[in-house]
């Protein structure tokens, strides 16, 4: 009788383990001096963890070359925030490869010393963006919540997650927070022709379809600053290119005789985007460094 009555209890006690592990947990403060950059990630089961960056990459703003004008908006916005002072929420839209998230990750180094961390968040994860804003809100640092590539097809959940803590929740915004967020897509969602038609009405068709356009644009018009990148010119590449191999160690005289295969390379990967031209320079630094 004892053996069954110790069986039962022992799988009481694993049906109400699992029933525990399925309930919503609240989220809980990880290390805030672990690391200068966390990560939210949801698990399986539905919890949300936010995770120390172990290795963050270095990235110094004066290595960033040929976005002069973005780098002093995003700069400014970024020394504001830190200070206290008066600061927007930001987008960063344009060509890819031109230095969005790099010039983020280059202004956290710079200030991270005042207070600043990064908490990079997924866009699948955004629903429990307001959650993530009110753990950290009674914190002494200033927190950057940076949403990279981001972009929303038409119902996904992330997006009212998103306009509500950027503006328009009945909650007060919170000092100690902003998103900086990097998009090929200025308005965040895909816009199409159709949408422009608001003359054209079909049987069961949208009364005010131009509402349904506002409705998109809403989104990127809630952040205060919006800072466009474009793409590089020749010139503006090779100085791009030349820069990183100054970085990397290489003399005056190697980087004058590396144009013609930084052409080259560009023009085999049919691009002169920032991120060709430091993939360009790290390959041709390697190729010397065992030629040497």
């Amino acid at each position: 009788m004892n053996d069954r009555f110790d069986q039962f209890l022992a799988r009481a006690e694993l049906f109400m383990a699992r029933v525990e592990a399925s309930l919503p947990h609240r989220l809980e403060q990880p290390d805030w001096n672990a690391s200068i950059a966390f990560r939210y990630r949801r698990r399986s089961s539905g919890q949300g963890v936010i995770a120390p960056v172990q290795h963050v990459g270095v990235m110094a703003l004066e290595d960033l070359q040929e976005i002069d004008g973005q780098k002093e908006k995003i700069q400014r916005n970024t020394a504001q925030f830190v200070r206290g002072a008066g600061a927007n929420n930001v987008l960063l839209t344009g060509a890819r490869g031109t230095g969005k998230s790099s010039l983020i990750r280059a202004c956290l180094h710079a200030y991270a010393a005042q207070g600043l961390r990064l908490i990079e968040v997924d866009k699948a994860d955004l629903v429990d963006l307001p959650d993530l804003v009110e753990l950290v809100a009674q914190r002494p640092e200033k927190f950057i919540v940076f949403c990279d590539d981001l972009s929303f097809d038409d119902g996904e959940p992330g997006y009212k997650a998103l306009k509500s803590v950027l503006d328009g929740s009945v909650a007060a915004a919170t000092a100690n927070v902003l998103i900086y967020a990097t998009s090929n897509r200025r308005h965040l969602l895909p816009e199409y022709m159709s949408e422009n038609l608001s003359y054209t009405h079909t049987e069961d068709g949208e009364v005010h379809p131009g509402e349904g356009v506002e409705e998109k644009i809403s989104l990127s018009e809630r952040f205060g600053l919006w800072v466009s990148f474009y793409p590089f010119s020749q010139d503006e590449y090779l100085h791009i290119a030349f820069q990183w191999l100054s970085v990397l160690g290489l003399p005056a005289a190697e980087i004058e005789a590396a144009r013609p295969h930084a052409l080259l390379w560009a023009l085999e990967r049919g691009s002169r985007s920032g991120r060709v031209a430091w993939q360009f320079a790290r390959d041709y630094a390697g190729r010397q460094s065992l030629e040497a």
